[in-house]
């Protein structure tokens, strides 16, 4: 049986958003009561990095805004929808007009549970307008107040939101799995190399083409986004490489009549690289895990093919992935906007990079594989966690979940 629907703002006591001080004559401190931004809510909490401070006075004439603890948090302006719980034993604080909050009677409505809903397709269909893939650059507090919940009684509301917090902890801890294989394989890098912008071990600087055997383009071709069928070839979109990791699901299914001649299909070990991109992503690269006869490579992507007497493609991958060294590569990038940058083959050639004994490279390699292998078997069972979560989610606010578990 389905929940009837009540209005959010029905079950609220206060909803209302803060204030930058700047703009009502007030500045900041050095220190103080502490005034948050969207940068300070994060996993679901409230976190105190990277803060700003308010005086008393400050927070006085800001007193519509003053945030205590078990008030209800969510971001309606810039990035929407990020949401927290504050903490019962947080420190009185306030916020910026991108951040709304929420008051409401727990014994009514439980917090978890609002958190979970509004991660749901039903809520984002009410916020973005019936269009779950819109995108909307604000928030109303009308709009929050209007927003039609489902509500159990507290009982089932309490047991919905227990289950999706096992299910999100489980997913929360395969993620900060993969995230600490990550943290190790660049650890491992630093430990074995130095820091390759500062070069503190004094390896011989050499151009890129000096270890490259050649540059291989793709092809530019148009294509239909649907699964590939039996017998057909697809071509890759730059964010196969975006993450760092090859992504084979990202592809473009091409007619039959429009496949070049003597395509190029990424193969085991084969390090790709995105020519053009966004500054952030330009330069992005990943190492191919296995042969995809039915894909190729975009014009956008290029198969950098390394001399093995020189350098190893998990050395350069990690080089070329490095935050600071990254700059280099943003450098050598040209663009007319600032929101898609193009390296041409003649600058990446002449890119100058560190560049260690091929034993020393060849011996990272192998020690990354195997951190590899371990990150993938953690990667695999985020992705199972994530399903999990997500079908439960899809279930739990029509009523199925609790009805199961009463069988």
């Amino acid at each position: 049986m389905k929940a009837l629907r009540e209005k959010l703002g029905d079950l609220c006591h206060v909803v209302t958003k803060g204030t930058t001080p700047t703009s009502v004559g007030f500045d900041f401190s050095d220190d103080g009561i502490p005034f948050l931004r969207i940068q300070n809510l994060n996993n679901r909490s409230v976190e105190l990095d990277d803060v700003l401070y308010i005086s008393e006075q400050t927070q006085k004439a800001l007193s519509r805004s003053i945030i205590r603890p078990k008030d209800f948090l969510i971001t309606i302006a810039g990035t929407i929808g990020k949401v927290a719980i504050v903490p019962n034993h947080f420190p009185e604080c306030n916020c910026n007009q991108a951040i709304a909050i929420l008051r409401f009677d727990y014994e009514k409505l439980n917090p978890q549970y609002l958190l979970h809903w509004l991660a749901t397709s039903d809520a984002l269909e009410q916020i973005t307008g019936r269009k779950v893939t819109a995108t909307i650059s604000n928030l109303s507090l009308g709009q929050i107040k209007q927003l039609e919940i489902p509500l159990p009684p507290l009982a089932e509301q309490q047991k919905i939101a227990a289950i999706l917090d096992a299910a999100d902890s489980l997913r929360q801890k395969d993620q900060q799995l993969v995230e600490r294989y990550t943290a190790l394989s660049q650890s491992l890098f630093l430990e074995m190399f130095g820091d390759p912008v500062t070069n503190p071990m004094e390896w011989d600087i050499s151009n890129f083409e000096e270890c490259l055997n050649g540059i291989c383009s793709g092809t530019s071709v148009g294509g239909e986004e649907r699964n590939i069928k039996a017998g057909e070839k697809a071509v890759l979109k730059i964010s196969a490489v975006t993450s760092g990791s090859f992504d084979p699901m990202q592809y473009k299914v091409v007619e039959i009549q429009d496949i070049p001649q003597n395509p190029i299909s990424p193969n085991i070990g084969d390090l790709l690289f995105s020519r053009a991109n966004t500054r952030d992503l330009v330069g992005a690269t990943c190492i191919v895990d296995k042969a995809y006869e039915n894909l190729f490579l975009p014009d956008k992507l290029w198969r950098l093919d390394l001399n093995p007497a020189k350098a190893a493609n998990w050395y350069i991958k990690f080089l070329l992935t490095h935050d600071g060294f990254r700059e280099n590569l943003r450098k050598v990038a040209t663009g007319t906007s600032g929101s898609m940058l193009n390296i041409s083959k003649a600058k990446l050639q002449q890119l100058e990079i560190p560049l260690p004994p091929v034993v020393m490279q060849n011996q990272f390699a192998e020690r990354i594989q195997l951190i590899e292998a371990q990150k993938q078997e953690a990667q695999r069972s985020l992705e199972k966690s994530e399903a999990l979560f997500n079908s439960l989610l899809q279930r739990a606010f029509t009523g199925e979940l609790t009805a199961k578990m009463a069988e």
